[in-house]
């Protein structure tokens, strides 16, 4: 559980941004009365939801817990979308006052609009990010490529994080798909949950199902620290997964050799110094019939150390290419990939966009997804 102060900043936080929105949206609506507490309430409703749908699953768990946690989320979705669009509105009521056109006009119907627009765009984020991740299809162009390469496939899914709203049913639905695709290999790319061992080993149980000739790969996310790495970790292993710290495994096709490295998150080594990601040592020892190296990271800015360390791909996620808008537009101020192939040096990285979501159920604008990577000669 989270100290009291920390819990109390939440708690005092949500509750002045909620009312922020009510104090510039409620007077502008034409509501009368009845219609004005009918949406004070809606507020504080909100503003208690979304603080009790984050701190639930830290607590002693009930019967009631699941509900609680949905409510919060979906309460926090929607705010989200209102405090964005609320802010929206009044940089453009500003800016109409500073050029001194007519912003009455706007005023009502713009307040009205906000909380109608935020609720259509909270309903199709909900559909889209509950409904199973299509595939997407990814040819990474590797130079002198080996014959018995050409076409090799990981499937790659990320960033499912099963925890208050996201359980087995939904993981059991993704690992029928991944299997469907007969990929050469599977490599899942970190915060797969939220929540320890004990809550929810029955749910991440499908991943023993999970089956590629080569093998499934695991890397741990930063939300594995925050659950209990170590004992996520074994409870992998148990699973059949081969987890990968700051190591390597090599799949051979006629003489030649490919590796499929992994590395714990970009900061783990906050948690446990043993941790510490680290490219290079997971490349370390590779013998000289090795022509491709892969690196599995779950956060781009990995990708400087993968390239010093010679690696020609690396497959990551962390950043579920902003989840849903406008929060895609920050996530380079702390990565420097948001999502697809793009390049460094010699390395191609890939940033998945995820193949579940985090905290509200929630997508707009940035689709999950499961990545079938295929290799083909450059």
């Amino acid at each position: 559980m989270p100290p009291r102060r920390v819990i109390l900043t939440v708690v005092t936080l949500c509750a002045l941004l909620h009312l922020y929105i009510g104090l510039r949206l409620l007077p502008a609506m034409p509501l009368g009365s009845s219609g004005l507490a009918a949406g004070v309430a809606l507020l504080v409703a909100s503003a208690l939801l979304v603080p009790a749908g984050l701190l639930v699953s830290r607590v002693k768990q009930t019967r009631w817990s699941d509900r609680v946690a949905w409510a919060g989320l979906l309460a926090m979705g929607l705010f989200s979308s209102l405090l964005i669009l609320t802010l929206l509105r009044d940089v453009t009521l500003a800016l109409l006052a500073a050029i001194g056109a007519g912003r009455e006009a706007i005023d009502s119907g713009s307040a009205i609009g906000v909380p109608v627009l935020a609720f259509a765009v909270t309903l199709i984020g909900l559909v889209n990010a509950r409904r199973v991740a299509k595939v997407v299809e990814v040819e990474v162009p590797i130079a002198d490529l080996p014959a018995a390469f050409h076409g090799y496939s990981i499937v790659q899914i990320s960033d499912i994080h099963v925890g208050p709203t996201i359980k087995r049913g939904y993981l059991n639905a993704i690992v029928t798909k991944v299997n469907a695709l007969r990929p050469d290999a599977i490599a899942i790319t970190g915060d797969l949950v939220d929540g320890s061992v004990h809550r929810l080993a029955l749910h991440t149980a499908p991943l023993e199902r999970l089956f590629a000739p080569d093998g499934t790969f695991f890397v741990t996310g930063n939300h594995e620290y925050y659950s209990g790495a170590e004992e996520w970790i074994a409870e992998m292993r148990r699973l059949g997964l081969t987890v990968l710290m700051n190591q390597h495994v090599l799949c051979e096709r006629d003489g030649e050799a490919l590796m499929i490295a992994g590395v714990p998150d970009f900061m783990a080594h906050h948690f446990h110094e043993s941790h510490r990601s680290d490219p290079h040592a997971a490349a370390a020892g590779a013998p000289a019939n090795v022509r491709v190296r892969i690196l599995l990271a779950h956060q781009p800015r990995s990708a400087e150390a993968a390239a010093d360390a010679g690696f020609d791909l690396q497959l990551s996620g962390h950043t579920h290419g902003g989840q849903f808008l406008p929060w895609n537009l920050f996530v380079p101020l702390q990565q420097p990939f948001t999502a697809g192939l793009n390049r460094l040096s010699a390395l191609w990285v890939y940033t998945s966009r995820g193949t579940g979501y985090w905290g509200p159920p929630k997508r707009f604008g940035a689709p999950s997804e499961i990545t079938r990577v295929r290799l083909v000669p450059a």
